[in-house]
């Protein structure tokens, strides 16, 4: 890389985290004296360290010296949510190619040091919700005064690896003019007297502990020789061998060759292959032409290695969509795909935005454009657009496919937290390891009149932070496709839908395919189920359970352990159970069997053309009958108290659980939500004594895929 085009990233202030966990029975605290700090993702030195002191909020630490069961921050950092399968429906348009390019995205989601290990209290975040484009995310970051070596924080991999996107830390060995120093590459390629590479064996033991799955590796510090160039080379090729054996993986960037200089070529040539030939993929720096994608394609065919694991380098830090890209060069149309694509820092979408319009509705918009295109729908891509967006060459994938499936809509980031419609805080967040899986094509819409707007909103929503609202002046019926699956159907398989309508009456069908569409771009072969026959605003229920909650703000009643509420049968022998303004509708899928291969929704407008706002807060298909709930994690405990502020942590629930939920009791008996999160362990700040309570008392809970949750397990902190 032109280190004219580097971003150096410096350290950031901290903000307040915001999430938390949970488990059952009652656990007394033994909280231990001692200074407690928040916990942040993780970086490193390979071994030496700087001359000096490191700035305010910089910790320095050697990878050489790190032992996973020395690490303070690792149950915090390490991530839950296992590499999910996917597979890759019928394309959603017939440009969308399979087989072909992939894409890899090099992304900063905040500074090497101070980056919040479980979300931070706001919901200006890079929120990456396009997971179905990308084969390959790096955790972009590190800087010659705060560390070289980045481990990506728990929420980014869960929320990638639920999507089946693998998650590499990055190891940046800067150009001098960024503060590069010869000697860290030295330290990272020494070898034992046995001739092995010992922070080959630490980068992956890293990542193993971590739940990651690999590392890219970037090399730029100029001053080299041969001797170097065949140390690092050595380096490389026993990293991919114990990398391999973890089923982690390798990339390299296109920068240092094999004599030991760094001269980025921009192409494969005989001075970067070996590297090539030692990693699992290249990233080619951008300096590429036509001419060198395409000899770089064909000499990776004469390797016998794929074309596509080259990704080409797309800088986008300064202008996003906006950027100039020869697209014909990488990706051209009616021809085979010559080689993959890297974007370096996607991130453009969120940062270009201007103070006044960064809220969560403004960012989507953004990112929407940048991986769907000016035509915002992907079945139907806008020829005429000079960003050729990925979802106009390559196919998305899906990891829909089993049950009991379920999703909030949720994007990891939000103004306020909703349980069962109700507000439980009114405090912004993000915590991406909170996001559902989310629809991949944003958005389809089939209609043949006016076409509403599709987006995701967060004025209101049933769980989490946001829903889906569908907007605008319906005059004809309108099919929203939501989700590609692979779902098998039994004969008591059932559909929840929860719902609400704001203006304008429309009648809601779910559509149901049970097999794929006939070709790319083709609609799905739905059914049309109804949901209700006139969908009008429903003056739902305000209070679900006897317990009140007080979020520290406003008090609102919700259940008292976020069970379900039991659905009220129907005449047509669905379930409708209003709360809150919301509805949830169960729809048997009688008549259907085999797999069902898509999920949408259909709503025909019932007062003629008429403005309607309608908001879909929740999906879920599961087998009919009460769900059991999950089982409660063990162990609650303070592991470390500074005044107010805590470090929790409990043992895992048995089974499957997408994540944990922490409240506080208060001596009145209400509960103030503090947060939730997919680690084992929590830290909160700021506590202080309420009501004259002797002692802080805790919830933890587990909730699973249908948002069910478990039993509480309490833990207290004596003041």
């Amino acid at each position: 890389m032109n280190p004219t085009r580097r971003t150096v990233l410096l350290a950031a202030g901290a903000a307040a985290l915001t999430t938390a966990g949970p488990t059952a029975g009652t656990a007394a605290a033994a909280p231990r004296a001692t200074t407690v700090t928040p916990p942040y993702a993780a970086y490193w030195y390979p071994d030496s360290l700087p001359a000096g002191s490191p700035g305010p909020g910089i910790t320095w630490r050697s990878l050489k010296s790190w032992r996973a069961a020395d690490d303070p921050d690792l149950a915090f950092n390490a991530a839950t949510v296992p590499l999910a399968a996917r597979f890759t429906p019928t394309p959603a348009n017939p440009t969308a190619r399979t087989g072909q390019a992939r894409v890899q995205a090099l992304v900063s989601f905040g500074p090497t040091s101070a980056n919040p290990s479980q979300g931070s209290a706001t919901a200006d975040y890079y929120a990456l919700t396009h997971w179905a484009y990308l084969d390959e995310l790096v955790f972009w970051g590190g800087s010659a005064g705060e560390g070289l070596i980045l481990a990506p924080n728990a929420p980014v991999v869960d929320a990638a690896h639920r999507h089946g996107v693998p998650v590499l830390g990055n190891v940046f060995l800067p150009p001098a003019a960024y503060g590069g120093q010869l000697q860290w590459t030295r330290d990272l390629v020494q070898q034992d007297a046995a001739g092995h590479y010992p922070l080959a064996a630490q980068l992956v033991a890293v990542a193993a502990a971590y739940g990651f799955d690999g590392w890219f590796l970037n090399a730029e510090t100029g001053g080299g020789n041969t001797a170097l160039g065949t140390a690092v080379l050595g380096f490389v090729k026993e990293l991919k061998a114990l990398a391999a054996a973890k089923g982690q993986r390798v990339t390299w960037y296109d920068a240092m060759t094999v004599n030991g200089t760094v001269s980025w070529q921009g192409a494969l040539t005989s001075q970067n292959q070996a590297f090539f030939q030692a990693a699992d993929t290249m990233f080619v720096d951008f300096r590429w032409s036509a001419a060198s994608l395409a000899s770089s394609g064909t000499k990776a065919d004469r390797l016998g290695r794929s074309r596509y694991d080259l990704w080409a380098g797309v800088d986008v830090e300064s202008n996003g969509s906006g950027t100039y890209v020869d697209w014909d060069a990488i990706v051209p149309a009616g021809k085979p795909h010559v080689t993959s694509i890297g974007f370096y820092r996607p991130e453009w979408t969120r940062n270009q935005l201007p103070a006044d319009r960064r809220a969560p509705g403004d960012f989507h918009a953004a990112d929407d454009r940048f991986w769907t295109g000016r035509s915002m729908d992907p079945s139907r891509p806008d020829p005429g657009d000079p960003w050729r967006a990925p979802a106009v060459s390559v196919a998305d994938r899906s990891t829909v496919t089993s049950v009991p499936f379920a999703t909030v809509f949720n994007t990891g980031h939000g103004l306020r937290w909703y349980e069962e419609g109700a507000v439980l805080s009114d405090s912004p967040w993000n915590h991406l390891g909170l996001q559902d899986r989310l629809p991949s094509r944003r958005w389809v819409v089939r209609t043949a009149g006016t076409r509403p707007t599709v987006a995701f909103d967060f004025a209101d929503a049933w769980r989490g932070g946001s829903s889906v609202l569908v907007a605008g002046e319906l005059d004809q019926p309108v099919v929203l496709d939501l989700y590609a699956t692979r779902l098998p159907l039994a004969v008591n398989t059932v559909v929840d839908l929860t719902f609400r309508s704001e203006s304008g009456g429309v009648n809601v069908e779910l559509a149901v395919a049970t097999a794929p569409p006939s070709g790319p771009g083709t609609t799905p072969p739905y059914r049309y189920l109804t949901v209700n026959s006139v969908n009008t605003r429903a003056v739902g229920q305000t209070t679900i359970g006897g317990t009140r909650v007080n979020s520290g703000q406003a008090e609102t009643r919700v259940n008292s352990v976020h069970r379900p509420t039991p659905l009220t049968p129907r005449t047509d022998g669905t379930g409708v159970n209003p709360v809150n303004s919301w509805q949830t509708v169960t729809i048997p899928l009688t008549g259907l069997s085999g797999t069902a291969h898509a999920l949408g929704i259909r709503l025909t407008p019932t007062d003629g053309a008429t403005p309607v706002r309608w908001r879909l807060g929740g999906l879920a298909v599961r087998p009919d009958g009460t769900p059991p709930a999950p089982a409660a994690p063990s162990a609650a405990r303070v592991t470390a108290a500074d005044g107010g502020d805590l470090r929790l942590a409990w043992n895992p629930a048995p089974g499957p659980v997408r994540h944990y939920t922490l409240h506080r009791l208060l001596a009145d008996g209400t509960r103030r939500f503090l947060g939730a999160t997919g680690q084992r362990a929590w830290f909160v700040a700021g506590l202080r004594p309420e009501q004259g309570e002797p002692a802080a008392r805790f919830e933890v809970r587990a909730v699973g895929e249908l948002y069910n949750a478990s039993a509480p397990v309490t833990v207290t902190h004596p003041w």
